[in-house]
């Protein structure tokens, strides 16, 4: 390991800090590893912009776009990212010290494959890794939440989607809104995904009082993480929203019950054990009919319909209730949906 030791006001004070870091104390950084031999998810990363192309644009950690320049450094994390209209692709460096941006929102790592629709990604170059006290290198899990108490607000409830873009973060800022005009205090959860706060902001706009996702527990993305930490990571979230003093927490999963992520957690016990009523946002009404069927093979009856497929009038020969986002926003409905739950929670 080649260790630089910087002064961060110094070497830090022109850099833009990315979205996935908005947890990290700069204070906190104390030297480079400017020749890392393995880089993993998670690690922090000093890189510098050299040729712009599919992001032309990052998410700062204070919640602002900010256009990318040739020449630019930037802090953001490495991780693995999966797309299908995007990037599939890896935490890694080439031997160049090359790497690419797979997320606007800060994550780093190795194209693998791309959509045809989508131009090869921007290109960085590594200028080091981050380190910390004793030079240790710096990762996102440093600056997680800490460890609380394990509790669950009186409901939880979840949203599950055909794949991407098929409208589950409106259903979910739908929802959010409803239940908050009902008189509770919401919160709002991207349990997987990449970090990105396009969604999480949407969130907090319908008035969700606490809005977390798995970047507070230390993940730059759960793509290829552990099924065993996004279960914890997904259980410690819900618990934060209980200790925050939510009375319902509603819960995003990302992608598609088919994504292999998705689908893992899925056959697995957490995610129905913590879920209280699910809503699923599919993109057209065949694709309901097919993710009801997966869905009711492992024993999930979604109590209602949502998403783009909202859009069809085909929509309404669907044997559940389909609710777009106005729907889903009104306090009536809000209620209806929580009476729909696990009698625990319809009672509480």
């Amino acid at each position: 390991m080649t260790v630089t030791r910087t002064a961060p006001p110094t070497q830090l004070d022109r850099v833009k800090w990315c979205h996935s870091t908005r947890r990290v104390r700069a204070d906190s950084v104390t030297g480079l590893d400017t020749d890392p031999k393995d880089i993993r998810s998670g690690d922090l990363l000093l890189v510098e912009v050299k040729k712009i192309s599919q992001h032309r644009r990052i998410q700062l950690c204070d919640g602002r776009y900010s256009r990318l320049f040739p020449g630019d450094l930037v802090v953001l994390a490495a991780g693995d990212r999966f797309a299908t209209d995007q990037f599939i692709g890896r935490a890694g460096v080439r031997k160049d010290r090359s790497l690419d941006l797979l997320a606007g929102g800060g994550v780093a790592g190795l194209e693998e494959t791309r959509h045809g629709a989508i131009k090869p990604a921007t290109r960085l170059r590594l200028h080091g890794r981050l380190l910390g006290a004793d030079s240790a290198p710096l990762t996102l899990a440093d600056f997680a939440l800490p460890l609380g108490v394990i509790g669950r607000p009186k409901a939880v409830i979840t949203v599950l989607g055909s794949g991407m873009n098929a409208g589950k973060t409106d259903a979910v800022a739908g929802l959010v809104n409803g239940l908050t005009r009902l008189g509770l205090r919401v919160g709002a959860i991207k349990a997987t995904g990449t970090a990105a706060f396009c969604d999480t902001h949407l969130y907090a706009a319908a008035g969700a009082a606490r809005v977390l996702d798995f970047t507070d527990t230390g993940m730059a993305a759960t793509f290829r993480q552990p099924l065993d930490r996004v279960e914890t990571a997904l259980e410690r979230l819900v618990a934060e929203t209980a200790n925050a003093g939510c009375d319902v927490a509603v819960v995003e999963i990302a992608d598609g019950i088919g994504q292999v992520e998705t689908a893992e957690l899925l056959a697995r016990p957490t995610l129905g054990r913590i879920s209280d009523a699910m809503l699923l946002a599919a993109s057209d009404p065949l694709a309901a009919e097919a993710c009801l069927a997966r869905l009711d093979a492992l024993h999930y009856h979604p109590v209602a319909l949502t998403g783009l497929m909202t859009r069809s009038s085909a929509a309404t020969s669907q044997s559940l209730p389909v609710l777009d986002r106005d729907t889903l926003a009104d306090p009536a409905t809000a209620s209806a949906i929580l009476q729909m739950s696990r009698p625990t929670a319809a009672a509480a």
